[in-house]
């Protein structure tokens, strides 16, 4: 055999040999292909339903602190219920992709990252946006849109005075703006998205509260069955001294029978970081704020009287009751417009899901992600001819 036979066998051999390397390649490249888009959509479905427990906890929390806020715990929702808990659900979720392609600007084969020198473009971080959330995403700007739309046709405006006020109500019920804040934290929200939320809550209740009847005898029946929660209950202003012994308070207690002064011991002697500095004032509380035995003995004291020795949990207490505000129950009258606002708002919560359903079979919608959601009365095979206009 001579030397170019032999270099013509070995080049077979080699080419043979890439070949196989080649169709070995490949044939794992879209095996792994195939377990990427399988994984790909069991995570798309696990993360569509965790976004949907979140998101509606987080509303719900919220909803009902907004209720506590009006004083009234038995009171009907303002306005939130099923189809603020659909929204939402979307809303609370952030917005990762833009759903105009190429999203970044330019060709979309440009290249964004590499692996080992393999490239990823544009184009296949747009699809794995789209896959990971786009549905969602879409289905969310198509029902902002429709919501718009049927606010600009019944002249309906949410300002921003509307929103402050709303979420003013809700951070009412919090303790401070720290723990409001730290809720917010807690299911992934901020103020802003929280604001975002409300204007579409409001703007759905504001286009059907029209559409409600709310009688007289409605309000005259909630008002008798909840007057007791529409006011104000009684409280008392106390302070204490706190102390880790007995011993301790039981020598405190025998200086203020000599005269002591309250406020100054405090200030000296009691552990209780929040209140020593004030003197142990603690402001005016009701019932329930405090653990059971402080307040039995709070609220059996006459003002400026001093209790014994009252052990709790925390350590042992001598306290003083500074000032009462006796409970306060509002008039029928006093009370009429606001369960009058709290009823339409409940009843418009109550048409909004099938107000929804019908806005959108009335809607001509184009959805390319999800052909399967589009709706089309004229039954017309254009998309530009199906696509509703963009509210101004």
């Amino acid at each position: 055999m001579d030397n170019k036979e032999s270099q013509s066998k070995k080049d077979a051999e080699n080419e043979l040999t890439a070949k196989e390397e080649r169709y070995t390649f490949d044939e794992n490249e879209g095996q792994q292909d195939n377990l990427s888009d399988q994984d790909a959509a069991i995570e798309e479905e696990l993360q569509q339903e965790s976004n949907e427990e979140h998101a509606e906890a987080a509303n719900e929390e919220l909803r009902a602190t907004s209720l506590s806020a009006e004083g009234n715990n038995q009171a009907p929702r303002s306005g939130n219920g099923k189809i603020w808990a659909i929204v939402s659900a979307v809303l609370a979720i952030a917005l990762i992709i833009v759903l105009i392609k190429p999203p970044f600007g330019g060709s979309g084969d440009e290249t964004v990252a590499t692996v080992n020198g393999v490239n990823i473009t544009q184009d296949r971080l747009y699809d794995e946006l789209v896959t990971a959330g786009g549905k969602a995403t879409l289905e969310n700007v198509i029902t902002q849109e429709l919501i718009n739309q049927e606010a600009k046709a019944n002249n309906i405006e949410v300002s921003d005075a509307d929103i402050d006020s709303e979420i003013a109500l809700i951070k009412k019920s919090f303790g401070s703006d720290e723990e409001f804040e730290a809720t917010l934290a807690q299911y992934q929200m901020t103020l802003e998205s929280l604001k975002k939320d409300t204007k579409i809550n409001l703007t759905i209740r504001k286009i059907l509260e029209p559409k409600t009847e709310v009688t007289d005898e409605e309000i005259q029946q909630f008002y008798d069955a909840n007057k007791g929660t529409l006011g104000t209950p009684e409280e008392i202003q106390a302070s204490h001294i706190l102390v880790a012994t007995k011993e301790e308070a039981d020598a405190i207690l025998a200086e203020l029978k000599q005269g002591g002064d309250f406020a100054a011991i405090a200030k000296e002697k009691s552990i209780d970081p929040g209140s020593k500095d004030k003197g142990g004032d603690l402001g005016f509380f009701g019932k329930g704020a405090m653990v059971a035995e402080f307040e039995t003995a709070a609220f059996a004291l006459k003002v400026n009287e001093i209790s014994a020795v009252v052990q709790t949990e925390n350590g042992f207490h001598i306290i003083k009751k500074t000032a009462e505000k006796a409970a306060v129950i509002p008039t029928f009258e006093e009370k009429k417009e606001e369960i009058k606002k709290q009823l339409v708002a409940t009843e418009a919560n109550e048409l909004s899901e099938a107000w929804m359903t019908e806005i959108r079979a009335k809607a001509k919608i184009t959805n390319t992600l999800s052909p399967e959601a589009s709706a089309d009365p004229a039954a017309s095979t254009d998309p530009a001819a199906t696509e509703a206009p963009a509210a101004q």
